[in-house]
């Protein structure tokens, strides 16, 4: 417990630095705002689950330990664009680049919250949703709930999350890092795929039957 609250606490440490010192100024109600909304959007469900199903969490702490070279790629690249969005989205709110209507950053506070909330749902749906990509003794498909609109809902809700971000931090421009995350993304989720496959019984008729991957009616 002492290890995870240090751990929390050199988080939030980090994060308050990858925007507040780009901006030059605590005056940033935005950044104080989004820094709240994740504290809470990330610590809330990290409670519940450590209190309903502790080996989900323990799942879930694995995120970048990858054995397969694509995975290692593609994390690094993902593990790359999220501070790099951050400290440019504040550079942005510094330099007034992109001017943001004051109700927008709300909106991406809002969108942060839903997806970091809806990781929950997937976990719940599905207790076998790893950080990295392996296949467990015991593991089964899980074919309804969000998995039964997407193959991938935990990649799709942070998306959301993800998208929120920039917006929360009062940026437009924040925005373009969506590109490199998506490409990371597909990647990712193509040679995820290819090891369900073959590793997972049952995949191979899962992906017959729900059709998109990460985006309904997109991908």
């Amino acid at each position: 417990m002492i290890k995870d609250v240090a751990n929390t606490v050199f988080a939030i440490v980090v994060l308050g630095a990858l925007l507040f010192l780009p901006a030059w100024t605590f005056d940033y109600w935005q950044a104080w705002v989004f820094l709240a909304v994740f504290v809470l959007s990330t610590g809330i469900p990290s409670a519940y689950l450590a209190r309903k199903d502790p080996p989900a969490i323990e799942r879930r702490k694995q995120a970048g330990r990858e054995s397969r070279p694509v995975q290692r790629i593609a994390v690094a690249v993902l593990f790359s664009c999220l501070p790099a969005m951050l400290v440019f989205s504040a550079f942005d709110h510094r330099f007034g680049w992109s001017p943001v209507p004051a109700v927008v950053p709300l909106i991406g506070d809002a969108l942060v919250a839903a997806g970091m909330a809806l990781t929950v749902l997937v976990v719940v749906q599905n207790r076998f949703a790893a950080g990295n990509i392996t296949v467990e003794s015991g593991q089964r498909v899980v074919s309804t709930g969000m998995y039964g609109v997407v193959r991938h809902p935990m990649y799709s809700v942070a998306l959301i999350a993800v998208a929120g971000m920039p917006l929360a931090l009062d940026s437009w421009w924040g925005l373009v890092f969506l590109v490199p995350v998506v490409i990371a993304l597909a990647v990712r989720i193509r040679d995820e795929e290819v090891m369900l496959e073959q590793e997972l019984d049952g995949y191979r008729d899962y992906m017959r039957s729900t059709r998109f991957r990460l985006i309904p009616g997109v991908w």
